[in-house]
């Protein structure tokens, strides 16, 4: 018993790294699959942050968890005020405009929007029960409730990513950058993964280092 607790301690120390290694894979696989746009990166950013918030908000009010908090509760509302507008610029300007001449980004944008895309579906899934299995077991969190925190930069990040990629690179290229061409989807979601993993980094060792300073 006492090395089946040890074991299960150990993964749950290292949870995260599972996070971005499934991000990852299932990226890969819909790259492969032809169903990964700049609209989809942006779009799972955009939930990746929602997801957080809310998970938040929600085990913050009954003290379920132990966290490190950044950021006034009140803030709340200003950032659901905030990922609403980012919600609406990335829809209209991203998932219809951006792949308006473009039938099969459009196909791949309209699955993603309305959840017929599994691997994007999947990386969601994940996101909420790796929040909340990291609460029920009082990880060390950072918790932001303020309207602008490293994810939020993420998504201004993204958001600039991916109208360079769509305007200079993809509409410059339109036969290589498609859904179809494995390489094409390649060249544009490295950037993407490689915000990620920064993004990664920085919550977890943020997290470490506010560890090792609690006494």
């Amino acid at each position: 018993m006492k090395l089946f607790s040890s074991i299960v301690k150990g993964q749950v120390n290292h949870f995260q790294k599972w996070d971005i290694l499934l991000f990852m894979i299932l990226t890969i696989l819909s790259v492969i699959n032809g169903q990964t746009t700049v609209f989809y990166l942006i779009y799972f950013f955009w939930w990746n942050e929602f997801i957080r918030l809310v998970v938040d908000k929600l085990w913050y009010k009954k003290k379920m968890s132990v966290v490190n908090e950044a950021g006034h509760l009140t803030d709340f509302s200003t950032s659901l005020f905030l990922m609403g507008i980012y919600w609406v610029f990335i829809v209209v300007f991203f998932g219809f405009m951006a792949g308006s001449k473009n039938a099969e980004i459009m196909k791949v944008n309209m699955m993603v929007l309305f959840f017929h895309n599994w691997f994007f579906n999947l990386n969601l899934i994940f996101l909420v029960l790796q929040r909340i299995y990291q609460h029920k077991t009082q990880q060390q969190l950072n918790v932001y409730f303020s309207a602008f925190n490293p994810n939020t930069i993420v998504i201004h990040i993204s958001i600039i990513l991916g109208g360079i990629s769509m305007f200079f690179i993809v509409k410059s290229n339109p036969k290589i950058f498609t859904p179809e061409n494995p390489w094409g989807s390649v060249l544009i979601i490295l950037p993407f993964l490689m915000l990620r993993m920064g993004l990664h980094y920085l919550t977890t060792s943020g997290s470490t280092n506010n560890k090792h300073i609690s006494p």
